[in-house]
């Protein structure tokens, strides 16, 4: 597939943004001028201005001197650049791929792109409808190169579409500056009578190279396409992005859901292919009215599962707002995962394990409905206090170094650190007859332990721990512990755990 690019140029990018923000001064002739050693010098002028032969670099004192009633505002430092990238990421509708083209342009690389508006002209003809509707004087042309392109946007004559592999006929009859070269390099080309770029054209490049220097072969050369030239996206592409246009702006739930199935079976079609999973999906859109929006999805296991996937962007979808409608979805994975394909069996084993799809899946839709963050794996390590033994799992896939401890009741709800109780207990080793917790007196009637848990003497020193499991009188269980041997003066007691 040849390669097409659009160049746009803003004529006057500047006022025109300036006039649609003061409608009055629409039809008033207009300029912004910066001080420059002291003058007032012309940055920028409105069509006006212009057609009264006002133009940029002249002194805003002679500019005033024509157009007595010209009116002058201060130029804004880097507001064209700020335009420029907010009209690039509105252009992301037709193509991924958009570089701003400083001060006053765009270039789109619109490859592969144009058959879904029904082929280039209705394409390039949409584009500059609806950017000129936005209130914009803009020009558009497409051709096979860069250089090609912005050139024939700004000179040229005949047509705003040149056909693949016509660019260089297209080239000839126009003037060195549609090359991007220097002033200086332009007024030397002049003054050597070569008015064209079909006057030079077919000199060799060693003595183009001599005469002109090797940033103008390098021009000359892009546009013709015999070098390559890159450009800097604005929003870098990931490596797994699909696009999908809609002839008709999307805004019900069932077209929401529709696109989001049709982006699912291409991507993770891909995905498959390349034995991988997505972990991070992102699902953008783009209104209308120029408003987009996001939401995001994350699994704890690799899936390219289409089923499994839409369920969990499903959950988002009361999120996304059409409002007047929508007029493109995109779909990216920024995080992918090696898979492993599935191991076919005969019939189902009973249990789950880590290694089953359906747990990986009941948890990714829970993590997306409540949070991700409200989920959490532990696992068991070697400490012998309590809330030491168990550590947070870094990962879904982490695997355990040691195995749980099962020959003791532990509760199912531990606190993070244990809370002080008072407690009245008969004589030494026996466990309490009653406890006061939070304001609240419970009287035991059944009673196990103590089960004595020791410090790690080799990394600190202290009192050891007489573990009871307790009972109190409504039936519900306890894990409490005195600290220290039985002391009737200096005996400490906590609660560090509920049974279920």
């Amino acid at each position: 597939m040849s390669k097409r690019y659009v160049s746009l140029w803003f004529r006057h990018l500047l006022t025109d943004w300036y006039a649609l923000r003061q409608p009055e001064l629409k039809a008033i002739p207009f300029v912004f001028a910066a001080p420059t050693r002291g003058r007032m010098i012309i940055t920028a002028t409105n069509l006006p201005a212009q057609q009264q032969n006002i133009k940029v670099g002249m002194t805003a004192a002679d500019a005033k001197a024509i157009v007595p009633e010209l009116k002058v505002i201060d130029d804004i430092p880097g507001k064209a650049g700020k335009l420029l990238i907010a009209l690039g990421e509105w252009c992301i509708r037709y193509t991924p791929i958009i570089a701003a083209d400083l001060p006053d342009g765009l270039i789109l690389d619109v490859s592969g792109c144009t058959h879904l508006w029904g082929g280039e002209r209705a394409y390039l003809g949409n584009i500059v409808k609806v950017l000129r509707s936005k209130g914009y004087d803009v020009r558009a042309a497409m051709a096979d190169t860069v250089g090609a392109a912005w050139a024939n946007a700004r000179y040229g004559k005949v047509k705003a579409i040149i056909g693949e592999g016509e660019h260089v006929e297209a080239l000839l009859s126009m003037p060195p500056v549609a090359l991007r070269i220097d002033p200086v390099i332009e007024e030397r080309l002049q003054k050597l009578g070569l008015y064209t770029i079909k006057s030079f054209i077919g000199l060799s490049r060693s003595a183009l190279r001599r005469r002109f220097g090797e940033d103008f072969l390098l021009r000359l050369n892009q546009a013709l396409g015999n070098e390559n030239e890159y450009l800097q996206p604005l929003q870098p592409i990931e490596p797994y992005h699909e696009r999908l246009p809609c002839l008709e702006p999307i805004r019900t739930v069932g077209g929401i859901e529709i696109a989001i199935k049709t982006l699912l079976e291409t991507l993770c079609k891909r995905l498959e292919g390349e034995g991988k999973g997505l972990r991070t999906g992102v699902l953008k859109y783009y209104r209308i009215d120029g408003i987009s929006g996001e939401v995001s999805i994350g699994t704890n296991r690799a899936t390219n599962h289409i089923e499994h996937l839409f369920k969990l962007f499903e959950l988002n979808i009361q999120k996304i707002e059409p409002a007047l409608g929508i007029d493109l979805f995109v779909l990216e994975a920024p995080k992918v995962d090696d898979v492993e394909p599935g191991q076919e069996v005969l019939w189902s084993q009973e249990g789950c394990s880590l290694e089953d799809n359906s747990l990986a899946e009941l948890l990714d839709r829970l993590g997306n409905k409540i949070g991700a963050a409200n989920i959490h794996r532990y696992l068991p390590q070697e400490r012998y206090f309590p809330e030491r033994s168990i550590r947070l799992a870094q990962s879904f896939q982490e695997k355990r170094l040691t195995v749980w401890r099962t020959d003791r009741p532990r509760p199912s709800l531990l606190l993070p650190r244990p809370e002080r109780i008072e407690v009245t207990a008969p004589i030494p080793d026996y466990p309490p007859i009653l406890f006061r917790y939070k304001g609240n007196v419970h009287y035991i009637k059944k009673a196990d332990g103590p089960e004595r848990i020791e410090r790690e003497w080799w990394l600190e020193t202290g009192e050891h721990r007489d573990y009871y499991y307790v009972e109190d009188a409504e039936g519900c269980r306890y894990w409490l512990f005195r600290s220290g041997h039985y002391d009737a003066e200096r005996s400490q007691w906590f609660i560090h755990g509920f049974f279920a």
